[in-house]
């Protein structure tokens, strides 16, 4: 049995949906992070703060007796945000960053921004306060192939961004591929560009969503690229650079909209996501690196404090058992993420 204790992680992106699917799944998540950055696409989307201390206060309703965590509120930008109404709710704490989707860019955007020189008075306020600005870094033309969205993201949108806004703290989610990884690497020196990786881009490629057939679960937006980009991703989350952090991103759908005619984007890893970054980083010899990834750099990056108490995992090769479905108590089933090999890594009580 090998062991291994790291401060408690935190999330930095999480869907937690709402009512029976809220119930589901937080439980995954509160039992080993100590915070979350909870994404604010649900529908109607959080788009006040005042709708975002609601929200808080189903989160905290809906967590299992004893819990230990807390999640960290975000508001849904759209065309027409209010700069001090997004003010007032980080001044309050209710508020811990904004979230831009471009239009259409993936779940429930429909109603994201269409162009971001339209909430460019929103932005110049949150770089004067310090909000830090959280993007689905993705073009969304219709022209563009879905495998070149991050990376015409970057060229047309996040450059000019930067240069406009240059002390403005921003958070490139989910990044999927090389021209990601060399541009925040970059930037992100400056201290106010830093970008989460998913465990489950770090553990597939674009290859295996087609593995043995339509691999439904598989699919997300940012969707998986080439192995060439799960490679560098790899190097970047266990390279120890402050700018890279965990976020999951973790996306729970049922199962009959995953296995469907027109199948929902996003991947419901919370229950694996620890233990698949535990295998990226020990297969690469960087496990002394897994600490700063999960529990410092974000921290961090949004100026918050360590969290304190320690987290113990153990490994052992001859547990790494089923991963069964989640039921919601509404009747759903709900199919948590497991990676094309075994899990041997697990949270010590489990």
């Amino acid at each position: 049995m090998q062991t291994l204790s790291i401060l408690r992680p935190d999330d930095w992106h999480v869907h937690l949906r709402d009512g029976a699917m809220l119930k589901a799944v937080l439980p995954y998540t509160a039992r080993a992070f100590a915070r979350a950055i909870v994404m604010p696409n649900l529908k109607p989307a959080v788009t006040t703060a005042v709708r975002a201390r609601a929200y808080r206060d189903e989160i905290l309703a809906a967590l299992p007796k004893g819990a230990d965590f807390s999640p960290l509120m975000t508001l849904y930008l759209t065309d027409s945000s209010d700069a001090d109404e997004l003010a007032r709710g980080f001044e309050d704490k209710t508020l811990t960053a904004a979230k831009f989707y471009p239009a259409n860019a993936t779940t429930n955007s429909e109603h994201g921004v269409t162009d971001i020189r339209k909430i460019a008075k929103v932005l110049e306020r949150m770089q004067r306060i310090g909000m830090p600005l959280l993007l689905h870094g993705e073009a969304t033309d219709s022209d563009i192939d879905v495998f070149d969205r991050e990376a015409v993201f970057i060229e047309n949108t996040l450059r000019s961004l930067r240069r406009d806004f240059p002390e403005l703290k921003i958070v490139m989610e989910h990044i999927t591929t090389i021209e990601a990884i060399d541009y925040v690497a970059a930037e992100g020196k400056k201290g106010f560009l830093a970008a989460t990786i998913t465990a489950h881009h770090l553990a597939i490629n674009r290859n295996a969503m087609f593995a043995g057939g339509l691999r439904p679960h598989y699919y997300c937006l940012p969707v998986a690229k080439r192995e060439k980009h799960r490679q560098a991703l790899i190097r970047a989350a266990t390279g120890g650079e402050k700018m890279f952090f965990l976020g999951t991103d973790t996306a729970p759908h049922l199962r009959t909209a995953k296995e469907s005619g027109s199948c929902c984007a996003g991947i419901f890893s919370a229950p694996t996501a620890l233990s698949v970054y535990l295998e990226a980083f020990e297969a690469v010899g960087k496990l002394a690196n897994f600490e700063a990834f999960a529990a410092k750099n974000g921290p961090a990056f949004y100026g918050l404090p360590v969290n304190k108490t320690l987290i113990t995992f153990e490994k052992d090769i001859k547990k790494t058992g089923e991963i069964k479905p989640i039921l919601t108590g509404d009747g759903g089933i709900i199919v948590p993420f497991e990676p094309p090999s075994p899990l041997a890594w697990r949270l010590a009580e489990d």
